[in-house]
């Protein structure tokens, strides 16, 4: 499935963020996520949880029940099933089936985010996600905030292409938080088990118009822009802005932020987009959430038309690759062999259980 090979979509064995904590309360909240329907609420003690969001009886949506203490009751039949999953309550019959569950998944509030784990539970190890050092959460003097979640109608990768690719900011964003110099400037990247980042250094730079707004400054800056990526779909940027070094104030700070981008699959063809960020004030954020909403929206645009132009095709062609993308790829890589891992892994898993079931027929088999 482009931009992957046929049958990859996004990998499993990773955390996402399903929600910012913020969203999660006592009400239902339906998110779906990796192609499957999800409930998060919050028990009666606080702590978020994470469930199936289909009753396994008509496949209604559990999002659309209700809260009976801190289990949900279906809205269609009645069935109740608990917050680890286990069906509590038939109307219809006073037994209750061993098949009757649904599915629980490892939840973990840090910082701004709620993270989900939905692959497979022998391979949950909470040490993936990152630290709120690791993404700049805790850089003194910079207020963390949620902005928006969105519901894009486009595939994960699109937008993971978009943040891993920061040559669009001069083009897509001109008037807003790009210049030309944002795709002409080199990148500097560095590769770890964990994560992929970039920056660009650059120097006697034109200010974006959004920041001449912010700081009041108009004049050549020296700029830093650039992303970490986190797999499979968390990107930490940074953005600092100071006095160039002929200026007699030379490396004086007139901006810095960090921003935050979660990125989680919804359907095959859809996804949740998580922004956030942080800033030196409160004024300062409230008017960068002003501002940036028609910058986001022009990334939702460009993701959308996208996917209706891939979606429609009756075969899409390869891209005409450039010098800029390389980081694009790198990402585009280390994600296609995390699926190709997972599909191993599960066909060696098939393979054994095949065996296993074999050698006990045959044991069945043999003459007494």
């Amino acid at each position: 499935m482009y931009p992957f090979t046929p049958g990859s979509y996004a990998p499993r064995n990773g955390w996402y963020v399903a929600a910012f904590t913020h969203e999660i309360g006592e009400a239902l909240l339906s998110r779906w996520i990796l192609n499957q329907p999800v409930v998060l609420y919050r028990k009666a003690d606080g702590t978020a949880v994470a469930v199936e969001g289909r009753c396994p009886h008509r496949h209604y949506p559990l999002g659309e029940s209700k809260r009976v203490g801190d289990a949900i009751q279906c809205g269609y039949h009645g069935i109740t099933f608990d917050w680890q999953g286990k069906c509590t309550f038939i109307p219809s019959q006073p037994s209750i089936p061993g098949v009757y569950s649904i599915r629980t998944y490892p939840l973990v509030e840090r910082g701004l985010w709620a993270w989900i784990w939905t692959g497979d539970a022998d391979k949950c190890d909470e040490a993936l996600i990152p630290t709120l050092d690791e993404i700049g959460y805790t850089v003194p003097g910079l207020i963390p905030a949620a902005f928006y979640t969105m519901q894009v109608k486009g595939r994960y990768q699109l937008l993971n292409d978009n943040l891993l690719d920061l040559s669009h900011l001069g083009y897509l964003h001109a008037s807003s938080i790009g210049t030309p110099d944002d795709a002409a400037t080199p990148e500097v990247r560095d590769l770890s088990e964990r994560r992929l980042s970039s920056r660009r250094y650059m120097h006697d730079t034109p200010m974006p118009p959004i920041h001449e707004a912010a700081t009041g400054y108009r004049g050549p800056v020296d700029r830093i822009s650039g992303m970490d990526f986190f797999f499979p779909g968390f990107h930490a940027g940074i953005g600092e802005t100071r006095l160039p070094r002929d200026h007699a104030e030379a490396g004086t700070v007139l901006r810095t932020s960090r921003v935050w981008h979660a990125v989680t699959p919804a359907t095959k063809t859809s996804c949740t987009y998580f922004f956030a960020m942080s800033g030196e004030s409160q004024d300062a954020l409230d008017h960068a959430k002003i501002s940036l909403e028609p910058v986001l929206a022009e990334d939702r645009f460009a993701t959308e038309e996208i996917e209706k132009i891939i979606t429609t095709l009756d075969e899409v062609p390869p891209e005409l690759m450039l010098k800029s993308d390389t980081t694009a790829v790198q990402g585009r890589r280390i994600l296609q062999a995390m699926m190709d891992r997972e599909k191993a892994e599960a066909s060696a898993a098939g393979e054994r259980a095949d065996a296993a079931v074999a050698s006990k027929r045959s044991k069945t088999d043999e003459p007494v």
